[in-house]
């Protein structure tokens, strides 16, 4: 009877081991040995739902133009997460304007679209820009709200269960009532926000930032929102509004992440050709979220090697305009991505 209970405790210990690391296995063995079918089973199916635009772009930029692609940062996010959780669903509204077959592509990567408002006779929302040739700034062309401009998010019966929740850039109210409109508190919540809603809307977007344990900003809104230059004492004041985490987003300087007097730093990678930096900060939170879902591990390490792959699918949606480069992703090109992460940061040191 005891030989048969310490195997039943080593089945248990190495289905865990096997469930939080099959990724760093997958890495370490190489796609021959590690099949999908091995990884297939191994995924949590943990629900990730994401809340923010779909819409179209107009982009510019030194490396030419794109006309009326498809974008909005819930397109960005899941696609980005799909390499990684299997059940995803989105909260957002399109106008009858927004192409079928890519409604269809989002269907095949498993992303459950109820929760997708489709509005007949109105038009889904629309950004236009020009990006500067540093690839840094850009210039906002046209910006048209169309369907966004009274959208009341609905939250299905069947999404009432999610156990992780990205909440994309919107105005802090829409942000507040689906956090509201959820029976049950997810597991996780993360919140991305810009400066715009920072000089307009402070007061709703510190309450909604008090509701959520990671928030997702770049440096320059960090400052902002925290009132100090230094980016240590930004986390610091910015924890005490109510995340536990923080994650800075430095663009092609990398990305920072806290946890109280904790501090991890991801480099960005270098590559030979950036076409479109448009929806690079929402495919990092796609990868971030989607490698959470995933392991269902919300330790400080875990963290670390969830940014390391935000950070690897960001460097893939910068390749192409729109979302195109995320749309035929292999599991092979992410494991060589995240590989050359690695490497970046990996040397020897005699202390």
């Amino acid at each position: 009877m005891q030989s048969y209970y310490i195997r039943y405790k080593c089945a248990i210990f190495a289905e865990k081991f096997f469930q939080k690391n099959y990724s760093l296995i997958n890495l370490v063995l190489g796609s021959a040995r590690f099949t999908k079918e091995m990884q297939k089973k191994l995924v949590h199916a943990m629900s990730l739902l994401a809340v923010g635009t779909v819409a179209f772009d107009d982009i510019e930029t030194p490396f030419g133009h794109a006309e009326m692609v498809v974008g909005g940062a819930a397109t960005y996010i899941t696609l980005a997460a799909s390499y990684f959780a299997e059940d995803l669903k989105i909260v957002s509204v399109i106008g009858d304007d927004f192409p079928q077959e890519e409604l269809e592509h989002l269907k095949s990567r498993n992303i459950d679209l109820e929760g997708l408002q489709i509005k007949k006779g109105e038009k889904s929302f629309f950004w236009a820009g020009r990006y500067h040739d540093n690839l840094n700034e850009r210039d906002t062309l046209d910006t048209q709200l169309n369907v966004l401009a009274d959208f009341d998010p609905i939250l299905p019966a069947s999404y009432q269960n999610t156990e992780y929740l990205m909440l994309g850039n919107l105005t802090p109210a829409i942000q507040q009532k689906v956090i509201e409109r959820l029976d049950t508190r997810p597991k996780f919540v993360a919140l991305d926000t810009m400066n715009f809603w920072m000089d307009t809307a402070m007061e709703s977007l510190l309450e909604v930032i008090g509701k959520i344990d990671c928030l997702i900003i770049n440096d320059e809104e960090a400052r902002q929102l925290s009132g100090e230059h230094s980016l240590v004492k930004a986390a610091a004041t910015i924890h005490k509004m109510g995340p536990r985490y923080l994650v800075i987003k430095k663009g092609e300087h990398g990305a920072l992440l806290f946890e109280g007097g904790k501090i991890f730093f991801a480099p960005a990678l270098p590559l030979a050709e950036v076409f479109d930096p448009t929806g690079a900060g929402d495919t990092f939170a796609g990868g971030f979220m989607g490698y959470i879902a995933n392991t269902g591990d919300l330790s400080f390490d875990n963290m670390k090697r969830a940014v390391i792959y935000g950070s690897a699918m960001a460097s893939f949606c910068v390749e192409k305009f729109s979302i195109e480069r995320l749309k035929n992703l292999s599991n092979k090109e992410i494991k060589e991505r995240v590989a050359q992460f690695v490497e970046l940061v990996n040397f020897d040191a005699q202390l």
